[in-house]
């Protein structure tokens, strides 16, 4: 290994440390299961401001995604994401969808791109939400894609962590995944509490913009 390529290679690693230190970080001081859920206002695909406030009374879940992500590419390429997304709907749940990936960085679409992938892949988010600069990402502490968020009736955040309990990107490891949005909701709807308020999210690094 020559000088140059040793000192891109601890750069890279340290570039990586820091992303990775920095969203812990803003993990830790998010919102947790059992308190309020920051409200937000992001502008989605079809420039529309939204807002938590906005669905006040209903369940919401947050769904953090990358379309280049392989963990991602496993819910979608099997299904798996599009059906329990109409599935909520069915409930009446409001989905949505967030892209926090800045330009320049692994998962950043425009609107029109990220329109066109919801259409070719037949998904149902309720909208798409926006969020080049990460503001939401660092309001909810969102770490992976995909990276799940699910929020009450009365606006508490019931549920963050993992899809489900099989941290893989191989498509066989869906075979007896245990959901752990399902179970969430079927909880709430239930009027139970969560069991599993909490659980660790699996898939590709978010990556933050920088703080301006």
């Amino acid at each position: 290994m020559t000088d140059v390529t040793r000192q891109l290679f601890i750069a890279g690693l340290a570039a990586t440390a820091l992303a990775l230190a920095s969203g812990a970080a803003f993990a830790q001081s998010a919102a947790k299961p059992g308190a309020k859920a920051p409200d937000f206002s992001v502008v989605d695909v079809d420039g529309k401001l939204q807002k938590l406030s906005d669905y006040a009374g209903k369940t919401v879940i947050l769904e953090w995604t990358n379309h280049d992500c392989p963990y991602v590419r496993k819910h979608y390429n099997s299904a798996t994401m599009q059906t329990l997304q109409k599935d909520m709907a069915k409930d009446g749940i409001v989905w949505l969808s967030v892209i926090s990936s800045p330009a320049g960085e692994q998962g950043h679409v425009d609107a029109a791109k990220a329109k066109e992938l919801t259409k070719t892949r037949d998904a149902a988010p309720a909208s798409i939400l926006l969020d080049p600069k990460s503001q939401l990402a660092r309001a909810y502490g969102a770490q992976t894609t995909p990276h799940m968020y699910i929020i009450d009736p009365k606006g508490t955040l019931a549920y963050a962590g993992a899809i489900d309990d099989k941290p893989s990107s191989s498509a066989s490891s869906l075979t007896g995944a245990r959901s752990y949005v399902r179970q969430a909701v079927a909880e709430l709807k239930a009027g139970k509490a969560v069991s599993e308020p909490a659980t660790k999210a699996y898939g590709c690094v978010v990556k933050y913009a920088p703080v301006s």
